[in-house]
């Protein structure tokens, strides 16, 4: 289990395999947030300006072993961590991550490396207000992926890791491990699990829920972009109605 989360923000993140439908929630939820005047942070898996084109060169030229891999991953969140998502947490925002920690500890594992080995990498990152597991059947994370791309990489169809020959089998036997990974950490770090069968909007009524009852009685840091704009509608109310 990580460490709790000390800081004064609110720290909500989601998972799940490609095609789970987690990115379009996690969307979704932002601006319902930022309607709401939250001050609100997003960060998304590999995304660090620090380590990118190192990331994209070693890619391109199938350099990466799981081990190397996983560092630079890990490389990739703890800049991530250290520069943004920790001082806006301390400033008392909410911080929204599309993957977390627990994308290493699933997809590394999944190539073979140590668990305990993954998990000392990540050990300052604590756990979060609220963890969302998207759970999909496999086939239909795989056909939402397929129609939804021309084609699949190298790395994300696991194709370092000899599976098979055929991306498409490659990249299916591959998420069948990431998944296994992820059952098994639902009670270990306390995963909400979401039915990512549902509609959309099914989803997002339930994760608006359960976020309600993480932010209940807290008072983080105001959004002045959102106050101002209520503000500015209040005083148009007041001009129409002393015009009336």
């Amino acid at each position: 289990m990580l460490h709790p989360q000390p800081y004064h923000g609110k720290l909500i993140i989601v998972e799940g395999i490609d095609g789970s439908g987690k990115s379009t929630q996690i969307d979704l939820l932002v601006k319902w947030l930022t309607a709401q005047g939250r001050t609100v942070y997003f960060s998304e898996w590999n995304s660090s300006e620090l380590v990118k084109s190192t990331t994209r060169l070693a890619k391109k030229e199938k350099l990466f072993t799981p081990t190397t891999f996983s560092l630079l991953q890990a490389t990739d969140f703890a800049d991530r961590w250290e520069n943004y998502m920790l001082p806006m947490l301390k400033a008392g925002a909410v911080v929204l991550a599309d993957r977390y920690a627990f994308t290493a500890f699933a997809r590394d594992v999944a190539r073979g490396v140590d668990p305990l080995w993954v998990r000392n990498l990540y050990s300052f990152a604590p756990q979060p207000d609220l963890a969302l597991y998207f759970r999909v059947p496999l086939e239909v994370a795989i056909s939402r992926i397929l129609s939804a791309r021309a084609k699949i990489k190298y790395y994300e169809a696991g194709m370092d890791l000899g599976l098979s020959e055929d991306k498409v089998e490659s990249f299916t036997l591959f998420q069948k491990r990431i998944m296994e990974e992820y059952e098994r950490m639902i009670e270990e770090f306390n995963f909400t699990v979401i039915n990512g069968t549902q509609p959309i909007q099914a989803q997002q009524k339930q994760i608006r829920a359960l976020v309600r009852r993480v932010l209940n009685g807290w008072e983080g840091l105001p959004n002045p972009m959102a106050a101002a704009g209520k503000n500015k509608k209040r005083q148009k109310k007041q001009k129409t109605r002393e015009v009336a």
